[in-house]
């Protein structure tokens, strides 16, 4: 019997409308008037976690995980620590890998070693460690094996999470049922994302529903696996440059699958 997925907005979409107290609040009010109730954190402006929270609780939000910056994570794991008790928060994510980590097989294992350190940590505290994906991931390296094939294979799946992004995963040439199959037990929150391709052969990211992506596949293999958030995410909005009518397009997408 499928599992009962939330759906979450990964607030990195409208980040340029987060980047005060003011506009957080704000957009997190337009979205609570949508039905949303679970966010992720990303890109927002530097407002005090105690801040965050207060906005959180005023606009009835909770947060599934967020994005950030693993260089903060291995220098001062208390403070991420403290961050993530005060927000409500106990899944702490990365955007993804150092640029000096993906050159070949042992520096993947360099990053995962650092990753799973950090994770030991966040373990101690009731928190895990998650890791988003991009294309790169997919490329080869040595012995034909791709940089996602080390992250699943070599990592120990009670430290190293994952955040799966179907778009990205899709436009690397990878079937994102069959990458969310690997990561069974080590995924919280699903990143829903789509794209086209233009008449250039350029990559456009577009709402959900309205590209390539078979997000309907992707969201019964979560409902499978027990997948327990599905976050739409964004990266830029070229169509209309609105983000908020791309969010509120998505969201009804999202509700859809839901009936």
């Amino acid at each position: 019997m499928a599992n009962k997925v939330t759906m979450a907005i990964q607030l990195y979409t409208l980040r340029n409308q987060c980047q005060t107290a003011e506009d957080f609040d704000k957009t997190l009010a337009r979205l609570a008037a949508m039905g949303v109730k679970d966010v992720q954190i990303s890109g927002i402006g530097d407002i005090p976690a105690g801040i965050q929270k207060e906005i959180l609780d005023k606009n009835g939000m909770a947060v599934c995980v967020t994005h950030k910056d693993f260089g903060w994570m291995k220098a001062d794991l208390p403070g991420v620590i403290a961050h993530h008790r005060t927000i409500g928060c106990d899944a702490v994510g990365i955007g993804s890998m150092p640029n000096d980590c993906r050159g070949n097989v042992e520096e993947v294992k360099g990053f995962i070693r650092d990753a799973e350190k950090v994770s030991a940590g966040l373990r101690e505290a009731g928190m895990t460690f998650q890791y988003h994906n991009h294309d790169f991931e997919f490329k080869p390296l040595e012995d034909g094996k791709c940089i996602m094939d080390v992250l699943i294979e070599e990592s120990d799946p009670d430290l190293f999470h994952f955040i799966p992004d179907v778009a990205w995963i899709d436009y690397a040439g990878a079937d994102p049922v069959e990458v969310l199959k690997r990561m069974k037990g080590r995924v919280k929150v699903l990143h829903f994302k789509d794209y086209i391709l233009d008449g250039d052969g350029k990559r456009r990211f577009v709402s959900l529903g309205k590209g390539v992506v078979d997000l309907k596949a992707c969201y019964e293999t979560a409902a499978e696996l027990g997948i327990p958030y599905i976050a739409y995410e964004q990266d830029d909005c070229w169509v209309d440059d609105d983000p908020f009518k791309a969010t509120e397009e998505s969201w009804e997408f999202m509700q859809s699958l839901l009936k």
